[in-house]
């Protein structure tokens, strides 16, 4: 029995090793070796177009750079302008009505935003008849208070520009007072004024630095609004010197209290917005809050209004320099804080306050205002 399980075992080992299933192993590896040498020119291949993918990447990211630093992101701007605003709700279009122009026409304007979501209006080109805004104003026989900061160089630079250009096209045929702010109040131009119009001169201090400046002046209009300028104003604008308007700016911009969209940022999405982010500071916002990103270099209101957002500013500034810090853009970033925290009544859209660095936009009809050109290198050594 031991015998024949011994021959069959043997019988076994014979037959596994005959010479056809050795040729068919040989054959086996072969096919192995093909199928590696297959696998590895694959992987070859592949990675010669990966190679090929990221030096394409590279040039094309080299190429979009190159392009961007000569021609000022008007790419990208031009891009942006196709972001949505967003649409207002039908049911809040057909409320909106304004002190000065009575109900207005946010249906004349279907391409851009006509309205916030707290009711107030943001006033477009078309959207309000500006001869019933007049005729207001000239009912309630208003005065309104027009301020400028001309500190430094900017008093040569800007100043006689901005002045003639003001009442050219400022509340034309409106009682205006000007109220220029300046370190040299001997160098501020003389200037031929129509019926009904003055120009004060008021003398502040120097600042060794610019930012101390610019966040000077909310204090500065919180005193000048608690006294005379504001006895003899009922409205008040407070714009930067560094702009020269360039169309009739009238009474459909009044209103209790009053915020400029920004140019820059209109389009942006909220997170986007340069709102001040350092916890420490009194501007901060955190990243839920906010609602647009507002231009201090225009803002307005009645008296009373600005009272306060001068306060608020003034006061947080301080807060700031008791910490050691000091906001991302200054009083901009209070003065959005503020927005934030107490809505204005009417908004500007960016045909109020416009930079032609920005290029040409569809929904920018009639700029009221345009900035000059920003010769940082010489106004603020």
């Amino acid at each position: 029995m031991e015998a024949t399980e011994n021959r069959k075992d043997r019988g076994k080992e014979a037959k596994g090793s005959q010479p056809g299933d050795y040729q068919g192993h040989l054959r086996k590896d072969a096919g192995d070796a093909d199928a590696i040498g297959c696998l590895h020119a694959e992987l070859q291949r592949l990675c010669s177009r990966a190679k090929k993918r990221l030096l394409w990447t590279l040039l094309l990211f080299a190429f979009g750079c190159s392009g961007l630093y000569l021609y000022g992101f008007r790419v990208l701007r031009h891009l942006e302008g196709i972001i949505p605003m967003g649409i207002c709700p039908t049911a809040t279009t057909s409320l909106l009505t304004d002190n000065f122009t009575g109900i207005l026409r946010p249906w004349a304007r279907p391409e851009v935003l006509t309205c916030t979501s707290w009711g107030a209006p943001i006033i477009w080109d078309s959207t309000f008849d500006p001869h019933v805004a007049k005729q207001e104003a000239k009912r309630q026989n208003l005065t309104i208070g027009l301020t400028v900061f001309a500190v430094g160089r900017y008093l040569e630079k800007y100043l006689k520009r901005f002045l003639e250009s003001a009442e050219q096209h400022f509340m034309v045929d409106q009682s205006v007072v000007f109220y220029v702010f300046t370190d040299r109040p001997e160098a501020v131009p003389h200037m031929t004024l129509g019926p009904g119009r003055l120009l004060r001169v008021e003398p502040v201090q120097g600042e060794s630095r610019w930012q101390d400046v610019s966040m000077a002046r909310m204090r500065t209009l919180y005193e000048a609004l608690g006294g005379q300028l504001g006895q003899e104003a009922d409205y008040v604008f407070c714009l930067d010197v560094d702009q020269r308007f360039t169309g009739n700016f009238g009474p459909e911009a009044l209103a209790d209290l009053v915020a400029q969209l920004h140019s820059w940022h209109y389009h942006w999405p909220r997170w986007l917005l340069p709102y001040e982010r350092d916890k420490r500071s009194a501007a901060a916002l955190s990243w839920g809050e906010g609602d647009f990103y507002y231009h201090a270099a225009l803002f307005g209101g009645n008296v009373a209004a600005l009272r306060k957002l001068t306060a608020h500013c003034a006061l947080g500034q301080q807060l700031d320099r008791e910490r050691g810090i000091e906001a991302v853009w200054h009083d901009e970033s209070h003065l959005n804080k503020f927005f934030w925290l107490y809505k204005p009544t009417k908004l500007l859209s960016p045909e109020f306050c416009w930079d032609l660095q920005i290029g040409w936009r569809t929904e920018i009809h009639h700029p009221r205002l345009l900035w000059e050109p920003k010769e940082y290198a010489l106004v603020r050594n």
